[in-house]
């Protein structure tokens, strides 16, 4: 997918600038990095608040075309007003095609509902990340990375160390070792072990033999 964005060159600098610029539609930001200097940059505030709503728009290598002259960039930061739907100011980092790229990637979790931890066993999945962080080349970001959880079953997580990476693709793990990324949580009670209920059923054990 290729999303591109329009910016324009400024030379004023400072809260003031800033706040005129916002007056009058635009989002402040910077571009920076591939050995080259940082430049002050402005946006149309309409444009680049529909592209933030995609989720595409965090985790792809984007397209901005900076007075007629076309980049590859990353969004590295997005800053949004305390409580307006207002983007403050927007950091962007120039792409290198054989320079690898630390960025986070959404996770997309499909068929939970036909899991045995859910369908079976009454089981709640448990998302403890949307995210990851992971290394590549431009040309091998993913857009997402898909975590099918059609076979864990209540007790079970799936940790970082399970999930099927693209070619190119790795994780960059911080501090802990292999951290959980879902998890099925077993029902109040417990999961009963199989043949349990019926051995309930039954009236409880066999007397032993003599």
């Amino acid at each position: 997918m290729d999303i591109q964005f329009n910016a324009e060159k400024r030379d004023a600098k400072g809260t003031g600038a800033s706040r005129r610029l916002r007056r009058d539609g635009r989002v402040p930001g910077i571009v920076y990095g591939a050995e080259q200097d940082a430049q002050q940059i402005t946006l149309d505030h309409n444009e680049i608040y529909h592209l933030l709503r995609k989720e595409a728009f965090h985790a792809s290598v984007l397209t901005m075309n900076l007075g007629g002259e076309k980049s590859s960039v990353v969004l590295r930061d997005a800053q949004w007003h305390p409580y307006k739907q207002l983007v403050m100011h927007l950091d962007f980092q120039r792409v290198k095609a054989g320079e690898k790229l630390h960025l986070k990637v959404p996770l997309h979790f499909v068929n939970d509902e036909v899991s045995p931890g859910v369908k079976l066993q009454n089981g709640l999945i448990t998302h403890v990340m949307n995210e990851i962080d992971v290394q590549c080349l431009p040309k091998d970001l993913p857009e997402y990375l898909e975590v099918d959880l059609k076979d864990i079953e209540a007790g079970q997580s799936i940790h970082i160390s399970h999930l099927k990476l693209p070619a190119g693709v790795d994780a960059v793990l911080h501090g802990e070792d292999d951290p959980v990324v879902v998890s099925c949580v077993p029902p109040r009670g417990g999961v009963a072990a199989e043949g349990e209920e019926a051995e309930g059923e039954e009236g409880g054990e066999a007397p032993a033999a003599e």
